[in-house]
């Protein structure tokens, strides 16, 4: 999982994608509630264009009577979509989106303590991460929020991710639900944002081991 991450410079990711977002954001290390990009395919046109979006990590559900939650939603297991009421109706109605990211952080407890390992891409590029968006309206003031959420899967068996995070000495090592982001290949980008969702859904799996730069924060 992720709950920490820096986004990418505002002016470099605009000149990439040849977009331009609505709202700043800043290149620091964001937590839940800060401001992020995303890029989603663009919601008011019949064509398969896309859009930059600058919305809130954590996303805020059809079902929230304030933007301020009181639970978790940065991440969303990818296993667990159709179910959660927070993500079903985005993930059905294909509202996947790229979380654009320069890198992000994860505890590592191999020490004993919680050392945090920033992880960038190998090939200095930004990470794009799967995610899902959601348009939120506020009902006493019209206010529209957008926001998103990074998808994770179980990484047990992945040679760098499995070290992250605190593990569970009652399970065994294959068993710990150690859980990972999912990066999207630029390659892949497009079809991850327009495809249908059987097709979307191949897409997401472990970013290989040689894609990571990565080590102590």
């Amino acid at each position: 999982m992720c709950t920490r991450y820096i986004p990418p410079d505002m002016a470099a990711t605009e000149r990439f994608w040849q977009l331009g977002a609505r709202q700043p954001w800043q290149n620091v290390l964001t937590f839940s509630g800060g401001l992020g990009p995303f890029v989603r395919a663009a919601r008011h046109d019949s064509e398969a264009r896309t859009e930059l979006v600058t919305g809130r990590f954590g996303l805020i559900p059809w079902f929230a009577e304030s933007p301020r939650l009181k639970f978790s939603t940065m991440n969303a297991r990818f296993e667990e979509l159709a179910q959660k009421a927070s993500y079903r109706d985005p993930w059905k109605r294909g509202q996947r989106c790229l979380v654009l990211a320069e890198s992000f952080d994860e505890p590592c407890w191999e020490s004993g303590r919680n050392v945090w390992w920033r992880f960038r891409r190998a090939d200095g590029t930004p990470w794009l991460l799967a995610g899902l968006w959601n348009a939120w309206t506020d009902k006493a003031t019209g206010e529209i929020f957008e926001s998103f959420t990074m998808l994770t899967m179980n990484a047990d068996a992945h040679p760098l991710m499995s070290r992250m995070h605190k593990p569970d000495p009652k399970l065994p090592s294959d068993r710990q639900d150690k859980r990972s982001i999912v990066a999207i290949e630029p390659t892949d980008a497009l079809r991850w944002l327009f495809a249908p969702q059987a097709e979307a859904a191949s897409l997401v799996r472990l970013a290989p081991l040689e894609a990571f730069d990565a080590g102590p924060a």
